[in-house]
Formats: C-alpha cells, structure tokens, sequence
C-alpha cells in the first residue's frame, strides 16, 4: 500500500478529542473536556443564514469576504484597541483554525521555525508540522503564573524562527497578558525581526482584567502582528465555521491567492449570520460571560474544598487544575481511567504540551448543576500532616 507522507504521518493525535470521543461513546459521561458553549444560538442570527438561502444567495463571495462583514469586524477591531481599522486589512476565514493555517501559510518555509507556547493549544504546533515548519515550545512555568517570560522565549531564537505565536486570553490556561507584558512581547518582535501570530478567540470573555491586543502596539496601519479571531466562542456559532484575520495593510493580494488555493470563499449563510452577530444585539455575550464567570467561581469553591490547587482564569472559560497527587506522573492515562471508573471526562495537560503533565484543562462553558458533579468526583488532595503539638480548631 503507497505510503502517507512522513510529515502527515508524524503528527500526533489530539489528546482532546481521544478523552472526548471515549466520553460521548458513554451516554452517562459528564463531558468537561471541550470547549463547546451551551446557549441556543440566539434567533436573529439563525433568521440571517436563513434568509440568505430564501433568496438563493449561495454563490461566491469575495475571497476576503462580503464587504459588510469585513467592516463590522473592523469596527469591532478597532474598538478594542482605540483606533480605526482599514476595512481592508480584514480577511473572512472558515473559523480560526483556518485563520492559523492561512497565517502560518503566508510567512513560514519549510524548516522555519515558528515559537509555539507550552502548554499551548495543540493545533498550534499540528498546522505548522502540516506546513513542513519546525514548531518550538516556549515554556510558561507554574511558578511564574504561567505568563511567558521576554529571557525565555530569546534564549529560544535562532536564525530560522520566523513568527512568534501568542494567545491571550490562553486556552488552556485561562492567562491574560497584561498590557505592559503585550507590549514588551511586540517590541521582542520588532528587535528580532519577528512576525507575531495573535491567536484572540477568547477575546470576548475575560474576568476583571482587559483584553489587550498585540494590534495596539503595532503601527497604525499594522507592521507585523497577523491577528485571528473567531465567533465560534463568542457567540456560539463553532459549527458556521466563521472567523476573521485582521492582516498589516499591503497583505490582501497575497492571502487573496492562498485563500483560493485553499477554500475560495467561507459559505455565504456564515458570513451572514455572522454579520448578524456582530451588528445585533449583543444579549447572548453578555449573558454567556456571566454565566462563565458564575461558573469559575462555583468550580473554584469545589476545587478549594478538594485541596486541589488551580491557576485562577482570568479569562476564556477553562480551568486549569493540579491532579498531580493522583496522576502518577502520567495524567492522559489518568484521565481515561478517571472517565471508566467515574464517567467524568476532562482534557489532559499534556494535551498543551508537557509543562502540563499533572494538569487538567476543565471546560466551565456546560450546565452548572453538571459541572459541580463532576469536580464532586475528583479525588482531593490529601490534607497535609499537621506539625506536632498542634490541633485543629473545634
């Protein structure tokens, strides 16, 4: 039988989707292992992508998009980093998965290499083997909060790397970079010559803090920070398949030529529902942000009652969780055990790269009620001996 090619045989499997597909083959699992938002999609934006296929609006569109919803993601775009964005610099993509693969396409060679973050979501380094780059992991450290440090990532460069990835706020880790730290990140950039990545599908949903985009600290009409975005988040819509890159200006003819390489065009009843979401009200965020944040919080109170130690999310709608005391130095396998004994399925650390062994990734976007089950059975964490001659309070 013909061979695959090695590149394609070489990536491994996504340790998500393993645990979550074992989950959904049990109908009793508690699924806390994927990041699926649980609202209806609210009636206007499913009123959009209707009415498109009423007039038979199902040709080709633009490869960069219709020209309505480029402006609304710019107006968005700019809002958050206080300044107008060119409408042009704008670029409709299926999803941003597929944003990261067209950015990735434009500005890496085979044999560059691109700095990915461990732990890091593992499609980041996947899409850039696909390319025949060479991903290298920047470690964010427990100990330092798990925020990227300037020294670590330069101790990493050499003269192949071409693009540094960022993502804040962080799946897995629900990390937000401050606005001091973004832009010493873009001024690392700018030293070494470098392209900046900025992966902001969480951009809608942070706790008490700003998001802060790379964008705001690139020139006026964008210099080196490619910026993907989706609405599969923020509003729910993760099968439309429906996200943005916002691109420095002169790059639209060159992304033209690899978005029709590659795809032609996103389908028109996504764009327009997207539109919808975008220019509509904006209820369903507003609620879904609080119900994530409501969530954290009850998770947390588990967590602490458990003596299981977390990094407290400031954004996105994950918990990052330390099940060290049980894992045994090997939590992917833990986490299936955990899903035959208890029907509980959460993602492995390992999942993100190896700083996550003796991690978990919990998904708090789900039904509170089930969520709180499922943290009821995590084993805690032992209580530590107390030193001789002490006694608890009464």
């Amino acid at each position: 039988m013909a061979q695959l090619a090695p590149h394609v045989r070489s990536v491994p499997a996504n340790q998500i989707r393993e645990i979550t597909q074992a989950a959904w083959a049990r109908p009793d699992s508690i699924v806390l292992s994927i990041g699926e938002p649980g609202f209806p999609t609210p009636g206007h934006i499913l009123d959009a992508a209707r009415a498109t296929l009423d007039r038979d609006e199902t040709g080709y569109t633009p490869n960069a998009g219709i020209a309505p919803l480029r402006q609304a993601f710019a107006q968005r775009t700019g809002a958050g980093i206080g300044r107008e964005v060119d409408p042009g610099r704008v670029f409709i993509t299926s999803g941003a998965q597929q944003g990261l693969h067209l950015a990735m396409s434009v500005l890496l060679d085979a044999g560059d290499e691109i700095l990915v973050p461990n732990p890091g979501y593992p499609t980041f380094a996947m899409t850039a083997a696909l390319l025949h780059a060479v991903p290298v992991e920047y470690p964010l450290y427990p100990e330092h909060g798990f925020q990227p440090r300037i020294e670590d990532i330069e101790a990493l460069l050499t003269p192949r790397t071409r693009v540094l990835l960022l993502n804040s706020p962080s799946n897995p880790l629900g990390a937000v970079f401050s606005a001091d730290l973004t832009r010493d990140l873009v001024d690392l950039a700018r030293r070494h010559d470098l392209w900046i990545i900025s992966d902001e599908c969480y951009e809608a949903f942070t706790f008490d803090v700003p998001h802060v985009s790379p964008l705001a600290f690139d020139g006026v009409d964008g210099e080196r920070v490619i910026t993907s975005l989706t609405l599969s988040k923020t509003y729910g819509l993760t099968g439309l398949r429906i996200g943005a890159l916002v691109l420095p200006a002169g790059m639209e003819t060159v992304l033209n030529t690899v978005m029709e390489s590659i795809v032609s065009c996103v389908a028109s009843p996504s764009q327009y529902a997207a539109l919808a979401a975008l220019t509509g009200p904006q209820d369903y965020v507003e609620e879904a942000s609080a119900h994530y944040r409501a969530n954290r919080d009850a998770a947390c109170t588990v967590l602490d009652e458990k003596g299981i130690n977390y990094l407290q999310a400031e954004g996105a709608f994950y918990l990052w969780a330390d099940v060290s005391h049980v894992s045994g130095g090997n939590v992917r396998d833990w986490t299936l055990r955990f899903l035959d004994r208890q029907g509980v399925a959460v993602a492995p650390g390992t999942a993100f790269g190896s700083i996550g062994e003796g991690w978990i990734r919990i998904a708090l976007c789900g039904d509170r009620a089930e969520l709180l089950e499922g943290l009821g059975r995590l084993p805690g964490r032992p209580a530590l001996p107390q030193p001789a001659g002490k006694r608890s309070a009464a």
